[in-house]
């Protein structure tokens, strides 16, 4: 049990609690050793009984006390004490991502881009040491007052999933991606698709899908097609929601594939915010295979033929060996085709016993020299055949013959197919061998339920009912003279019918004779109104309007006005406040946090003034120089060129000292051999270092007044030579005998 005021580790000083989660309590705490404020993470009982988890969190929290980087919280320590587990971790000033939504309804596409940004970096770093995260979300996100956000719990999901840990312990199912949903092989990509989930809430205020239960949630993660950011604010620039459809694909191979591709887009939106430069992956196409066009076939015949010619001319004609291997290089020269026919002939001279045909033979052999000679394009062999030469001069090949070899190709490939399908249908069943009974399914894979009775029962009830079996209901409405309002009418499964988990129900409910009730959704946020009418049943048409009363987002009113009995098919349309009419206005931006300088800046940047800057203490040194403090709230909406004062602040209270007094000659204590009227030479130091006095005297007493000191003390340092023989501590370098005083100063 742990209580304020107790040592853990003989070391770290529990303060207060600051917050609690699903697997843990964060404590405030003060390490005595190297005296610092830390947060302290304490595991709940229930996890440290756990030994298997126990280990694997020791190992991951380990791994992730590693990582250094300014956007991730870094871990300082890891380890356990009378069975009780903790993590000391930096202490960071500020709130949670959620909190930050919550508190602003939504944020701006520029800040939510600079928060992802920030993620993303740590992300990165955190990936490039193989560590994944796993549980990525807006809770998991801390933004410091100084405006640095900052990722924590790395390596605590990694620890908590492979123990099976249930959801509701790990956190919200609305984050993760399919691949962890099913319960399969996450890596990177699945920080990505959690951090499109985050960025999606932090420009809509809603997270994208929702549901009854954590299973619904989950197939929706699944199965449902991502709705796009645009839907909830259509002013969201079209790269920022691609930016987030493609971190949010189903196949983590059609998402960023790494964090240095997402952060490359995003700080390339933040420049040109309506470009469509995001490219979507499509893995099937790119790998598929492609047909070459006929400019691509005759590419690489000329690279072929080319090949040839510059071995050619890269060898003398002297080469006799290059022209020896005419499978290789092709054709010869004239001469020496010449000489090969000569020498040839004169050598077969005994295959021809007959003078005359052997004559006849050379004769008509040694004509052909005259001839062009023709190469082929493809084995460099000679041919002298005129019609070779018009059939392939032009193209290089044999159209007949590439015919030919593309009718085998289809040909083969129809018999390959042919045979696969046929042994594919073997396999599953379908084609049955004499004799053999056919294979029976096996349907224990499937996980079915029975349907229950739910005709004539509370909607609210049977939708309960359904959803805790893993069945999701869809719910539509008609009137009813039988049914009271509220009643299930029918189903589109009937009773007793076997169903499998994850599949839809859809109940028709009554709304009665009188039709259904419109709820008042006046002031609620755009989420919460929509989805309270689409569970009565109704259409929702949104129109968006300037209000000066009702916030930003939230409903001015609606028709059909609330408690009105309508058809259950009805449309309402709400009204949408867009906040005051912004014609001459300007909002003003965030200073908390920046300097002076560059609060400056953010006003003229958004049309307004710095007006007066009053500079206040802090008792945090570390805001030294920022603005605390702003006359008009950010996001308020004021006229153009107004002024914003400020409050700077100049650190903590300075406490400053005086010294008045008289300093004295040397007493008999001091030096009973002093003698008045000797030169003395007065050094007064303050212990910060600074020289306050230098000089030298011949009487005493000597007045000083020093104001404004920042040291509390000082000493004195009185240095002389002594006519008598030295009774007190000398100089060894000048011989001069020394007196010091250490004298405190008084403070102001």
């Amino acid at each position: 049990m742990v209580k304020i005021g107790m040592l853990i580790a003989d070391r770290y000083e529990v303060l207060e609690k600051i917050g609690t989660g699903g697997m843990s309590v964060v404590y405030r705490a003060k390490d005595h050793k190297l005296n610092r404020l830390v947060a302290i993470k304490i595991l709940k009982q229930e996890f440290s009984d756990n030994a298997n988890f126990v280990s694997k969190f020791r190992v991951e929290a380990q791994a992730a006390a590693g990582l250094m980087h300014p956007n991730i919280v870094n871990v300082y320590d890891v380890g356990d004490e009378k069975g009780m587990y903790y993590i000391v971790m930096e202490l960071v000033d500020g709130i949670t991502l959620k909190k930050y939504i919550e508190k602003k309804s939504r944020l701006s596409v520029k800040e939510a881009i600079s928060i992802a940004i920030q993620v993303s970096m740590g992300l990165e770093a955190a990936h490039s040491n193989h560590i994944i995260h796993r549980d990525i979300k807006p809770q998991n996100i801390i933004i410091s007052r100084d405006g640095k956000v900052k990722v924590t719990d790395f390596g605590i999901a990694k620890a908590a999933t492979s123990n099976t840990i249930t959801s509701n312990v790990m956190g919200s199912v609305h984050y993760t991606s399919p691949e962890q949903a099913r319960g399969g092989y996450s890596d990177e990509r699945s920080d990505i698709y959690s951090l499109g989930i985050s960025i999606f809430e932090m420009l809509t205020g809603r997270v994208p899908f929702n549901g009854e239960t954590t299973v619904a949630i989950a197939i929706k993660h699944i199965q449902t097609p991502m709705p796009s950011p645009r839907e909830y604010v259509p002013e969201i620039p079209r790269s920022v929601e691609q930016i987030v459809l493609k971190c949010c694909e189903k196949s983590p191979d059609r998402r960023y594939q790494n964090m240095a591709e997402l952060i490359a887009d995003l700080k390339q939106s933040l420049i040109h915010p309506d470009d469509d430069f995001v490219r979507v992956i499509h893995p099937d196409e790119e790998s598929a295979t492609r047909m070459a066009s006929r400019d691509d076939q005759d590419e690489i015949r000329r690279h072929y033929t080319h090949r040839y010619a510059d071995d050619y001319d890269s060898y003398p004609e002297e080469n006799d060996e290059y022209y020896a291997d005419e499978d290789q290089y092709g054709s010869y020269p004239y001469d020496y085709q010449e000489e090969y026919y000569e020498d040839g002939y004169d050598r077969a001279y005994d295959e021809y016993p007959d003078e005359d045909a052997y004559a006849d033979r050379r004769r008509r052999d040694t004509s052909r020299l005259d001839e062009p000679l023709r190469k082929n394009q493809y084995t460099g062999r000679l041919y002298d055949d005129p019609d070779y030469d018009d059939d392939f001069a032009d193209d290089g090949y044999d159209p007949k013959k590439e015919h030919i070899i593309t009718f085998l190709s289809i040909i083969a490939a129809i018999v390959i197919g042919l045979v696969i399908v046929y042994l594919a249908a073997s396999r599953l069943g379908f084609i049955k061998k004499p004799g053999e009974e056919p294979p029976q399914q096996d349907v224990s894979a499937v996980q079915t339920v029975n349907m229950p009775t739910v005709v004539g029962k509370d909607a609210d009830s049977v939708r309960q009912a359904l959803t805790s079996m893993g069945v999701i209901p869809e719910i539509t409405y008609a009137e009813s003279d039988e049914f009271d309002a509220g009643i299930v009418i029918s189903s589109s499964v009937p009773e007793g019918t076997k169903i499998e988990q994850g599949s839809s129900v859809v109940l028709t409910v009554s709304t009665g004779e009188g039709g259904v009730e419109v709820p008042d959704v006046v002031g609620m946020t755009l989420a919460e109104a929509r989805s309270m009418l689409q569970r009565k049943g109704f259409s929702v048409d949104k129109v968006e309007q300037a209000s000066e009363d009702t916030p930003k987002d939230c409903v001015i009113s609606q028709n059909p006005s609330a408690e009105t009995a309508v058809p259950g098919d009805t449309t309402i349309t709400i009204y949408i406040s867009t906040g005051p009419s912004r014609e001459g206005k300007a909002e003003v931006p965030e200073l908390q946090g920046f300097s002076r300088d560059e609060a400056m800046a953010r006003l003229i940047e958004a049309g307004l003034e710095l007006g007066t800057v009053t500079e206040v203490e802090s008792v945090d040194s570390s805001t030294t120089g920022l603005v605390l403090f702003q006359s008009i709230p950010a996001g308020s909406l004021v006229e153009e060129g107004s002024t914003v004062d400020v409050q700077v602040s100049k650190g903590p209270k300075q406490v400053t000292y005086s010294y008045v007094t008289q300093i004295s000659a040397p007493s008999a204590e001091e030096d009973p051999a002093y003698v008045p009227g000797t030169q003395v030479y007065i050094v007064l130091i303050a212990s910060d270092g600074q020289k306050l006095m230098d000089t030298t005297v011949t009487s005493f007493p000597v007045q000083v007044n020093f104001t404004g000191l920042t040291a509390p003390s000082g000493t004195i340092q009185m240095s002389y030579t002594s006519a008598l023989a030295p009774s007190i501590a000398t100089d060894p370098a000048t011989g001069q005998q020394i007196v010091r005083r250490d004298v405190a100063f008084s403070v102001e």
